[in-house]
């Protein structure tokens, strides 16, 4: 067989960023489309898209989940599905200075758990629009949904309860 000039792939104008020598690191791209079963906490999910938060409540005991569970941690006995109040508490606080790249932009935030009368666990989730110095522990505070569903537990963040 013939050759017929010099075969090359074709380059392009953009390199690689080279972040260390020994060992090699360098940034890579990387992009992929994923698809994911929530499952038996598929009514969580579905519950945040009509702005509901759903917990989770021991068949046997009556212990009560804010974040569900299928099967209750004390008895180990299946659970039933609950709605919790849309109002509640902050038990404890902090302030993230820090973030994954989701939250970069909105750093610093405030991360609460949230207290619910009559439920035995908290909830973990955003505090939005308070100034972090004048968060405090027991500040009543009011869950917010986004109104167009990703279906992701960031659906959910709260705000103070005078802002609700």
């Amino acid at each position: 067989m013939a050759r017929r000039g010099r075969v090359k792939l074709p380059e392009t104008e953009t390199g690689t960023i080279l972040f260390n020598l020994d060992p090699i690191i360098i940034k890579d791209h990387y992009e992929i489309d994923y698809i994911h079963s929530y499952a038996q906490d598929s009514p969580f999910f579905e519950g945040l898209s009509k702005g509901e938060l759903k917990g989770s409540k021991c068949t046997n005991c009556n212990y009560t989940y804010a974040t569900p569970r299928g099967h209750c941690m004390n008895c180990g006995k299946p659970t039933q599905w609950f709605t919790l109040p849309n109002q509640g508490a902050i038990h404890t606080f902090t302030t993230c200075y820090f973030s994954g790249e989701v939250f970069l932009g909105e750093t610093p935030y405030t991360l609460i758990l949230a207290e619910f009368p009559g439920v035995d666990t908290l909830f973990m989730s955003r505090l939005i629009g308070a100034d972090p110095a004048e968060v405090r522990i027991g500040m009543n505070v009011q869950a917010k949904f986004l109104r167009n569903s990703k279906f992701r537990v960031t659906d959910v963040y709260f705000v103070t309860a005078q802002d609700g």
